[in-house]
Formats: structure tokens, C-alpha cells, sequence
């Protein structure tokens, strides 16, 4: 294997056949997945990923698109499987610097122009629907799509043809038997794509570890049905907004057990209008609105609510912190929550669970029910091992996933008997070909942040700093010196995050330290040391280590020096 480079030459891609994971590849979300053909280049799917603590002031990550823009003249479109956050939500920020076209289903085609409407950069942008009934002729690339069952419409696989091999790019699916919206997973076109030949499957990983099989969404009708018949006053129910499928199962639970739904958060009203536009949930009870609440009989009604990761200012967090005016938890009422934690969130959902428990609120999750009510929309271990019997390929390569998840599907290959079994990483570049599949290379696939105003890398000196001031403070200390190198008046001394202003011992702390700059200036002078960068790099120094010997660690110091 070649060393880590951050460009290879575009020669490299002339011929031949290549698969470079940008993102998405030991990691949850921010999937970004490049295939070369030829020097021809196809993107599937252009994610999000949440950010966690190491992030400060930063909500959602992206992938770094840098090294795909140097072959923006040969970038022939992006596929988006399907229209989950993780594979659609970077499309807005990134489609600017790509411009490139978009094959997308008619369900994912809505979601992705509801986005886009709020980017103003992204106006032109050429949508193009695609069908599972029609290939896609991109030379030297043939797309044919799967429809393959997953917890949102329309979510497609795709064989990928070339003169170098076919390959399956899954998407993410499983096998539920009975979805409540949708068709199950095409086995008749998966089985016919292994009878043509597949030289490699590209495939979700999220649920490899899980043995068995996720069930079915019917099921959790039924439990969510079983939940709500038990509950005496005001159910509140928090999915994954992009969940249409069980927005549906709560949808046939409320209204078997006589109950009316409400919708509160955006994103679910978002997806709610797109589904209805594309044909779905036309055969439930209308939703009533916030206004009618008050009006209602609270055993009469279910919340349904965004924010089941426990983002701070969704739905669920501000009703459980009684934020959101009108409507007010307590005993006697129950939160269900119909969803797992993507790993990393579980802090924030507990804390939510919290401020319900304390207001004496039931929980109720996936953990402590007796029913079924949450079901999985990626493929346990019996489901891949199906997948690999039935499209039978040469070579499997798992991404979608923490390396826990990837390595648990190569153990299902090596199970099945899969004769090649890469396993790459964010950046690897795979060779795919008859004669051997094999990582070549690396290019940098490092990922965005984005802020509030503006998008930057994530590794940018300012997150680095804020996350620093995170755990150690800063002090800020500016200093006055006269002509002969004396102070002029006495240093302002500001500690954040170390002291508190209204306690007398506290307060000695900064006297301590200005007697520590007379101390230092009075060795400077003694040195004859008048260069202000040398003096304010000396006393930063040597007030960094007296605030490290008070309080076991090393704050961010400023100085300031001024000359009068």
C-alpha cells in the first residue's frame, strides 16, 4: 500500500475501475461514496453527520468534497439512494461547488427540493427523477436501481455496470416482510443481478453485529397500538422525522385506540408534505393542529414529536424542559420513544428522559417495552447473509458503519465463503477489477463543520481553541508599561472559567498573579529584555505555569502588552 497522499495524479483514474468512500466509512452519516470509471467519476449519496462535544458551536458535519473538485469536469451526476439525512442533508451545501446533476427517486427528488429551497446558491440545480423501471445511461457507466425496503420511501440499490465488472451499491435496506409503506426489498431483481455477475457489494453495515433478523414495521403497529390502549392521559411519541413509515404506524396505533395526532416540529411537518405529495399516508385521520389541543381531552391525543436524538432545540427537549408554550407533561402521561440512539447521542437523550422522569412522565423505549415498537430499517446478520446467497459476489467490501460494524460484515462474508473482503477506510482508494480487489491508495477525506454562519474544516484552529476552552478556561491579561519598563498602572487580570468573582480566596488568585507579573517584569528589566513580543511571550509562559500548579491545568493565556 502507497502512503497517505493528498492528491494522486489524475492519470491514476484514466483506466480502469475505483471506489473512493470520502465519508461514511468507519463512522455514522456524512456518506460520500466516488466511483471512477475510465476517468468518468459517479457520486452516491452526499450525507450528513451530527457533530458531539469535540465540536463546540458546531451542530452537523459534512464531507470534504476537495478532492472530487479537481475532476469536476468529469463528474457525469450524484445517485442519493434515498432521502435520510445521512445521505441527502450535505446536498444544499456542497451540489454549489459541484454542479453537477442529481438522479434521485420521485420521493427522494422532493425531499432533496424542499432542502434546497431554503439554499439559495443551489437555485438551477438539475434534479432528475429515476425509476427502478428504467436504466441509467451514463457512459462508460449503466445504473440500474433496486427498490429495496427501508424506513423512508423509495430507497433504491443499485448495480453499477461497467466493461471492468458490475458492482452493488446497496444503499441502506432490510428485509421487513410487511412494511407498512412501500414493497419489501426486490429479491427477484437482487437474484438476477447475481446471476449477471457481481464483482463486488458495497453494502450497509449498520446492524451487522445484530444476529437474527429486525422484524417487521407491522409489528410495531401493533405494539405502539398495545402502548397506547394502556396509557391514561397525553401520549407524546418522538421518531426520526425521515421515518414516513412509522409517522404511519403511529398514525394507525392513535387511531385504533381513538386518539387524534398532532404533529409538533418542522422537519416532521417537512416530511409529512413530501410524502403526501408523492402519494403517501392518504388513508389516515387528518392531523389536528396545536390550536386544537387545549380543546381536546389529553387521553384523547399523541404528540408526535421530532428530536428523539435529544437535540436541545427540537420538539421533544423543549416540551420535556417545559419551553414550548401551551403544552406541559406530567404524571399520568407517557413519552414513547420509537427510535434507538445513533451512538455518541446517548448523553443528550438521557437528559431529556430526565427533565420528563422528574415531571413525572412514563418512559417508555425499546429497551423497557414489552411490545415491539421500534423496529430497525438496516439489515441484521440473517438479512445480509440472504443478500451475499443471493447476489453471491466475488468480493465484499463493508462500509456504512463504525469499524465494529464493518468488520462484523466481513465476518458474515467470510462465513458465506466470499473470496475477497476489503475493508476501507474514509479515503481509501480500492481497485476494483477480475484480477484482483485491493486498497492502492489513500487521498484526504477529511470532513467540514458547519457553523452557524459559515462552513469551515473541522479541524480549523478556532473549533481546536473553543474545545480547549472547554476543559481549561482562558485568562486574559493585559499589562502597561512606562518608557523605563515599569508598570504604568496595575494589570487587568480576567480568568474565565477558573474563578469566581464573588469569592474573597478566589480573588487572592489574581492578586497572586499580578504580584507574579511585577515578579517577571522586574527580571526583564534586570535582563534588559525590551522587545514587547519577548516580554509578553515571558509572562504568558510563566503565568500558564502558575495557573497549571493552582488548578492542575494549563488554560489558554493572552497577554497584551501596551507601552505609554
Amino acid at each position: 500500500m502507497k502512503k497517505r497522499v493528498e492528491k494522486i495524479d489524475k492519470a491514476d483514474f484514466a483506466e480502469g475501475l475505483h471506489f473512493i468512500p470520502l465519508g461514511g466509512s468507519e463512522e455514522f452519516g456524512v456518506n460520500f461514496n466516488l466511483y471512477a470509471c475510465d476517468g468518468k467519476w459517479m457520486i452516491f449519496d452526499c450525507g450528513i453527520g451530527f457533530a458531539d462535544h469535540r465540536f463546540p458551536g458546531v451542530d452537523i458535519l459534512l464531507p470534504d468534497p476537495s478532492f472530487i473538485e479537481d475532476y469536476k469536469a468529469d463528474i457525469l451526476g450524484m445517485v442519493i439512494t434515498h432521502g435520510h439525512e445521512d445521505h441527502v442533508g450535505a446536498v444544499p451545501y456542497l451540489w454549489p461547488r459541484l454542479k453537477c446533476p442529481i438522479y434521485c427517486t420521485k420521493f427522494t427528488a422532493a425531499v432533496l427540493r424542499a432542502k434546497m429551497n431554503d439554499h439559495p446558491d443551489c437555485k438551477g440545480a438539475k434534479i432528475i427523477e429515476i425509476s427502478t423501471r428504467k436504466p441509467l445511461e451514463l457512459d462508460p457507466f449503466k445504473l440500474e436501481f433496486i427498490h429495496v425496503a427501508h424506513s423512508i420511501p423509495q430507497a433504491v440499490a443499485t448495480v453499477i455496470k461497467t466493461a471492468h465488472g458490475n458492482i452493488l451499491h446497496s444503499g441502506d435496506w432490510n428485509l421487513d416482510p410487511t412494511p407498512v409503506i412501500d414493497a419489501p426489498t426486490d429479491e427477484k431483481a437482487l437474484r438476477k443481478a447475481g446471476d449477471e455477475g457481481i464483482l463486488a457489494y458495497i453494502g450497509d453495515s449498520t446492524n451487522a453485529p445484530q444476529a437474527g433478523r429486525g422484524g417487521t414495521e407491522a409489528d410495531v403497529v401493533i405494539g405502539l397500538e398495545k402502548v397506547f390502549a394502556e396509557a391514561q392521559g397525553r401520549i407524546l411519541v418522538t421518531i426520526f422525522a425521515s421515518n414516513v413509515g412509522r409517522i404511519q404506524s403511529i398514525c394507525q396505533a392513535a387511531e385504533k385506540t381513538g386518539r387524534s395526532v398532532c404533529m409538533l416540529g418542522r422537519s416532521l411537518h417537512r416530511m409529512t408534505s413530501n410524502a403526501h405529495e408523492c402519494g403517501y399516508l392518504g388513508k389516515m385521520q387528518s392531523f389536528v393542529s396545536e390550536d386544537e389541543l387545549p380543546f381536546l381531552p389529553a387521553d384523547k391525543t399523541v404528540l408526535m414529536v421530532t428530536g428523539s436524538q435529544g437535540e436541545t432545540q427540537a420538539a421533544l427537549a423543549r416540551i420535556a424542559r417545559g419551553d414550548w408554550k401551551g403544552i406541559k407533561l406530567g404524571k399520568g402521561d407517557t413519552a414513547v420513544f420509537s427510535s434507538k440512539a445513533i451512538p455518541g447521542n446517548e448523553k443528550e437523550i438521557n437528559a431529556v428522559k430526565n427533565y420528563l422522569s422528574a415531571s413525572g412522565v412514563k418512559i417508555v423505549d425499546h429497551k423497557n417495552s414489552p411490545y415491539k415498537i421500534h423496529v430497525s430499517g438496516h439489515p441484521y446478520r440473517d438479512e445480509i447473509a440472504d443478500m451475499l446467497s443471493w447476489v453471491r459476489p466475488k468480493a465484499v467490501i463493508p462500509v456504512h458503519g463504525e469499524r465494529l460494524m464493518l468488520e462484523a460484515q466481513a465476518s458474515i462474508a467470510r462465513e458465506m465463503g466470499v473470496s475477497e473482503i476489503v475493508i476501507p477506510n474514509n479515503g481509501s482508494v480500492v481497485r476494483l477489477s477480475h484480477d484482483n480487489i485491493q486498497i492502492i491508495d489513500h487521498v484526504s477525506a477529511r470532513a467540514l463543520a458547519v457553523e452557524p454562519n459559515r462552513v469551515v474544516s473541522a479541524d480549523h484552529k478556532a473549533i481546536a481553541e473553543r474545545r480547549k476552552l472547554q476543559y481549561s478556561g482562558a485568562a486574559h491579561i493585559t499589562v502597561v508599561l512606562d518608557a523605563r519598563g515599569f508598570l504604568a498602572a496595575a494589570p487587568q487580570v480576567s480568568l474565565v472559567g477558573m474563578v469566581d468573582l464573588d469569592d474573597p480566596e478566589d480573588m487572592e488568585i489574581i492578586e497572586d498573579i499580578k504580584q507574579e507579573i511585577d515578579d517577571i517584569l522586574l527580571e526583564i528589566r534586570e535582563d534588559g529584555i525590551e522587545d514587547v513580543i519577548r516580554i509578553e511571550e515571558d509572562i504568558r509562559v510563566c503565568i500558564r505555569r502558575l495557573l497549571n500548579d493552582i488548578f492542575g491545568f494549563k488554560p489558554k493565556v493572552s497577554v497584551h502588552l501596551l507601552r505609554v
